[in-house]
C-alpha cells in the first residue's frame, strides 16, 4: 500500500508540474501576440481598392490565426480618406471596408497593435521595388525597434521585421533576380492578352526621382527572356525610363501598331486613370495614339492578379522564417 501511495503522490506531482508548465507556456504565448501589417501606398479610387483587398485576403487565408492589419504609406491618400470619414455612412454603404475608410499611418497602426498586446510584428509592404516608400518603412521599423525601457517587459515591441517588396531588395539572403523572375512569371496573363491582340505590351510604372529605377530595365529584360515572341516595354511616371524613352523605341522598332497599355503598379488608381488612360492630351494613351498606335488600356492593378498577390504571401513566409517567427 505504501508503494502505491508513493506512486500516486509522484503521479500527482508530475500532473501539477505539467499543468503549471502548460499554463506558463500558454501565458508566454499569449504575451507574444503576433500581427501582420500590410503596408500599401494606397489609393483614393474605390475601384482600385480591390487590388489591395485581394492581397489582404490572400494573406488572411494563408495565416488564418494571425491578426492582419492594413496601413497606407502615402500621407496624401490618408488625408483624403480622413476627410471622407465625415460621410462615413455613405462610403460604407458603397462597400468601402471600414479598415480602409479609417486607415491609419504606420506609427498609429503599430501603436494600436502595441496597446493591444502585440509584440511581434511583420510589416509586408506591397511596393513594387526598393524605392522611397519602402525605405521609409524600413526607417519606421528601425526606429520603433530601437526603443528601450528600464524594465524590459514594458518595451512596446519584441521584434518588428519587414518583408521585401515584390521585385526584391539588396542583400544575399534572397536574390532579387529571382524575385524579378517570379514577378514576371506571375504576369503571364498580361502577356497572353497582348499575344491574343497581336499587340505590344506597354506597362506604366511609378518610378521615383530619388533612387535608381534600373529595376524596371532589368524586369523588362526578364520579360523578353521569358516571352521572346511578345514585345514588352516598361516606362515610368517619374525617373527612367520615361514615356519618351518608350516612344523612342516604339517609333523605330515597334513590332505592331497595337498596344495593350497597363499599369505596372499594385493598384489602378490616380496615375492609371489619369496619367495613363486619361482624356488629357498628355496622357500615355493619347500620346501613343498621337504617335500612330491603336491603344487598349487595361485599368487593373497587379494586386488583382492572384499569382502576383501570392508573391507577398511568400515574402511574409520568408521574413518569418529568417527571423524565427512562427505564424499560423
Amino acid at each position: 500500500m505504501k508503494k502505491i501511495s508513493k506512486i500516486l503522490i509522484a503521479f500527482t506531482l508530475i500532473l501539477c508540474f505539467l499543468s503549471t508548465s502548460i499554463f506558463a507556456m500558454g501565458k508566454q504565448m499569449k504575451k507574444d501576440k503576433k500581427a501582420i501589417v500590410i503596408a500599401s501606398f494606397g489609393t483614393t479610387y474605390p475601384s482600385g481598392l480591390k487590388s489591395i483587398i485581394n492581397i489582404i485576403n490572400h494573406v488572411k487565408k494563408e495565416f488564418p490565426e494571425t491578426t492582419v492589419k492594413v496601413t497606407f504609406t502615402s500621407n496624401i491618400i490618408r488625408k483624403i480618406w480622413k476627410k471622407r470619414q465625415a460621410e462615413a455612412g455613405e462610403w460604407l454603404s458603397k462597400g468601402i471596408p471600414k479598415e480602409i475608410l479609417y486607415v491609419k499611418g504606420m506609427v498609429a497602426t503599430l501603436g494600436e497593435l502595441s496597446d493591444n498586446g502585440y509584440k511581434t510584428i511583420i510589416i509586408q509592404p506591397t511596393h513594387i521595388y526598393h524605392g522611397e516608400e519602402f525605405s521609409d518603412v524600413l526607417e519606421y521599423a528601425k526606429g520603433l525597434n530601437s526603443i528601450e525601457t528600464i524594465k524590459s517587459k514594458w518595451k512596446p515591441f519584441n521584434k518588428i521585421v519587414v518583408g521585401r517588396p515584390a521585385l526584391g531588395t539588396y542583400g544575399t539572403e534572397h536574390d532579387y533576380h529571382e524575385d524579378i523572375e517570379k514577378g514576371v512569371k506571375a504576369l503571364k496573363a498580361d502577356v497572353e492578352l497582348a499575344r491574343e491582340k497581336k499587340a505590344v505590351l506597354v506597362y506604366m510604372g511609378h518610378g521615383n526621382e530619388f533612387f535608381s529605377t534600373g529595376i524596371y530595365a532589368e524586369t523588362q529584360k526578364e520579360f523578353r527572356k521569358q516571352y521572346p515572341d511578345v514585345q514588352i516595354l516598361i516606362g515610368t511616371v517619374e525617373g527612367f525610363p520615361s514615356l519618351d524613352d518608350v516612344l523612342s523605341v516604339l517609333k523605330g522598332h515597334a513590332k505592331s501598331k497595337k498596344i495593350v497599355l497597363k499599369p505596372f503598379m499594385i493598384v489602378a488608381g490616380d496615375h492609371a486613370n489619369n496619367d495613363m488612360a486619361g482624356e488629357d492630351s498628355g496622357s500615355w494613351k493619347n500620346m501613343l495614339k498621337k504617335a500612330g498606335f491603336s491603344v487598349f488600356p487595361v485599368l487593373e492593378g497587379l494586386g488583382s492578379n492572384d499569382n502576383f498577390a501570392e508573391i507577398f504571401v511568400e515574402h511574409i513566409k520568408d521574413v518569418a522564417k529568417d527571423n524565427g517567427i512562427n505564424l499560423q
